[in-house]
């Protein structure tokens, strides 16, 4: 759990980034209405939520994912616009490793 908490952190860190850099090499970005977006991923790919967080600047990180493996990473800005901010193939869900408290 700690291992997906740290993967949605890091995404979250990284999607502004991502998108802004997209924007800049002219590259289209797809945003849109969250549900018309989380529909399509569930038609095309059968994609559904399977864990979500709340960033820093007040978006919404959602990852979906499906049993084939493919994986999307959805931002919701407060201003209700959603973005893809990644995508790709071979998603692995890992067992939670025990970890211990020290150097906290």
């Amino acid at each position: 759990m700690k291992t997906l908490i740290a993967t949605l952190a890091a995404a979250a860190l990284l999607a502004p980034l991502s998108l802004s850099a997209n924007a800049d090499e002219g590259t289209s970005v797809l945003c849109g209405e969250r549900q018309q977006i989380l529909d399509s991923l569930e038609n095309r790919y059968a994609e559904s939520p399977k864990a979500m967080g709340l960033a820093g600047n007040g978006s919404v990180v959602e990852l979906l994912t499906s049993r084939d493996g493919t994986w999307t990473i959805l931002v919701t800005r407060p201003s209700g616009m959603a973005c893809l901010a990644a995508a790709g193939q071979h998603w692995e869900a890992v067992a939670p490793q025990a970890t211990s408290n020290r150097g906290l």
